[in-house]
């Protein structure tokens, strides 16, 4: 099933056009949505069957076809986190995402590249492995997280005083990890074990439209076992 959203906002002119092409239960299509909403940028949301691609997505997306992709004036862009610069470099109200200064700039890809390369990618080997192969997977995302959690002490937000790039890519890590804990019955990522990185995304529910981008939790359980159980049944 596809449907169609539009989000609309004063920010941007009549003449723009901006489409994402996204999955509801996909941290990495939320986040691109999220940072359109706290820009301000008006975009329509075309919601994609991964099961059955649309014509539309490979069209803009040949090369991996895989979502998200931003379409801004008949331009396609892929990729979240190519995305996100895209939308910093392009629409210059605040917030902004990403510092003017290099260090701080490279700091961020670097960590938001951490992010999506070691911890979600292991989680991943989390979810769809068992015995040994799983008590590694989960020893690794472990580790993964107790250096993200030494990097974000004492930091109210990662670049700053305000939320950005690498604040985005994160914080699925409340919303999307802890349902996945929650649907797989074990216990990686708390507050109890990583209590700076629970404190640094608390901050980020104070703003509204980031507590209203949560995926709706009941809705993702769901969706999660029913994935889990058919990858058991085809494992045996």
């Amino acid at each position: 099933m596809k449907w169609r959203t539009i989000f609309s906002s004063k920010t941007m002119g009549d003449d723009e056009e901006v489409k994402v092409f996204g999955m509801w239960a996909s941290p990495y299509s939320r986040r691109v949505e999220l940072a359109l909403k706290l820009k301000g940028i008006p975009y329509e949301y075309i919601e994609e069957d991964l099961s059955n691609k649309s014509a539309l997505l490979i069209k803009h997306n040949p090369v991996h076809q895989k979502i998200p992709v931003l379409v801004h004036n008949g331009k396609s862009i892929p990729e979240s986190l190519v995305i996100l610069e895209y939308i910093d470099e392009t629409w210059r109200n605040n917030p902004i995402l990403l510092s003017q200064d290099p260090y701080d700039r490279a700091m961020a890809r670097f960590w938001a590249k951490f992010i999506d390369e070691k911890i979600l990618s292991t989680t991943r080997k989390v979810s769809f492995t068992t015995g040994k192969e799983q008590e590694h997977a989960i020893e690794e995302v472990t580790e993964q997280l107790k250096l993200l959690e030494n990097e974000v002490k004492g930091k109210a937000y990662f670049g700053g005083e305000g939320i950005g790039y690498v604040d985005i890519v994160a914080n699925f890590l409340v919303f999307w990890f802890g349902n996945l804990q929650e649907a797989l019955g074990i216990n990686i990522f708390s507050q109890h074990k990583f209590p700076f990185i629970f404190e640094w995304i608390q901050k980020q529910l104070k703003i509204d439209m980031v507590d209203e981008s949560r995926i709706p939790k009941d809705k993702h359980l769901t969706y999660i076992r029913t994935r889990l159980a058919a990858f058991k049944s085809a494992s045996k």
